[in-house]
């Protein structure tokens, strides 16, 4: 199958490149390496890949560019995974949310809808969920309140979608993940950022009383959903939620951390964060029953399998 993997170089992105290229997919890699985060990172997430993917560097807001990929790669499928992410980051600077994850959909969509694509996947978020107050959240849930750009951007894209599914009959998926982690994952991220800070011995930043609490999704299981959306029959337009096997709270995971570094960690407390929801959890029952999707990786092994990777990337730094 011919796959354009928008956004291929991040973290998700490049677990997926991966898992397509070895499966015998023919794949394309659109990336901007902005600098929301060192782009030498997103490079390495790539390195091993490069000699099976056709990579091109460019902006999903390019229209022409987009346009010509889509005229050269004739793509069964689009996994678009490309978006300005974090929701602190988006209340900073909202302009280039909307600019980029608005705006950088519509054209990509455009370009599926003149060149006849099949199928289009799109990376939502557990974001748009909001302050829902109903639990665990479900996609048929009423979505009343986003509270950050960044949300907002990911619901206007889900519909968006179902629009360009509704007009032009191409085959629609929005996934809603949950909180992703392990290898790779962004060094901005709080497991990223607690482990780093674990093994310097310097404090680590934790928002409110460590209450709040994630649905947190290990890489392996996200990637064995988006793969079974990709092979999925009989597809129109769907929403699928994409979480792990339970809630686990913020001082649960720093909990978890601890023992995965075998160290204590020194905790600098701070007020909640404007934007931050209280908590996300998933119900799945949907993914399972549809997709076959089983989460199968606990968060304890999650982040010891990070914490492994991240000492060894230390390692290799050095060496």
């Amino acid at each position: 199958m011919r796959m354009l993997i928008t956004g291929g170089a991040g973290f998700i992105g490049s677990h997926l490149v991966d898992r397509l290229s070895q499966d015998g997919h023919e794949v394309t890699v659109l990336d901007s390496f902005n600098d929301f985060y060192d782009p030498t990172i997103k490079r390495a997430n790539l390195a091993s890949s490069l000699d099976r993917i056709r990579l091109v560097e460019g902006s999903i807001r390019d229209a022409q560019l987009v346009d010509s990929l889509f005229t050269e790669g004739r793509f069964d499928c689009v996994c678009h995974l490309a978006a300005r992410a974090g929701v602190r980051p988006s209340i900073a600077d909202p302009g280039l949310y909307i600019d980029t994850n608005i705006d950088g959909t519509f054209k990509l969509l455009e370009a599926a809808r003149k060149h006849g694509l099949r199928r289009f996947i799109f990376a939502s978020s557990s974001s748009v969920y909001g302050v829902n107050t109903k639990v665990p959240f479900a996609e048929d849930d009423t979505l009343f309140r986003t509270i950050s750009p960044y949300a907002a951007t990911k619901l206007a894209g889900e519909q968006l979608c179902s629009n360009y599914a509704h007009l032009f009959g191409i085959e629609m998926a929005c996934l809603r993940f949950f909180t992703v982690y392990g290898p790779r994952q962004r060094p901005d991220l709080a497991i990223s950022k607690f482990t780093k800070r674990i093994l310097e011995d310097t404090p680590i930043q934790r928002y409110g009383d460590g209450s709040t609490a994630r649905d947190y999704t290990y890489i392996d299981d996200i990637i064995a959903g988006v793969t079974s959306v990709i092979e999925l029959k009989d597809l129109e337009f769907d929403i699928f939620n994409l979480g792990g096997d339970r809630v686990v709270s913020l001082s649960e995971l720093i909990e978890a951390i601890e023992r995965a570094i075998g160290k204590k960690a020194i905790i600098e407390n701070f007020p909640e964060q404007p934007g931050d929801v209280p908590l996300t959890n998933c119900d799945i029952s949907k993914s399972q029953r549809i997709l076959g999707y089983q989460p199968s990786t606990p968060i304890e092994i999650g982040v010891t399998n990070f914490v492994t990777w991240f000492k060894n990337q230390a390692k290799a730094s050095q060496d």
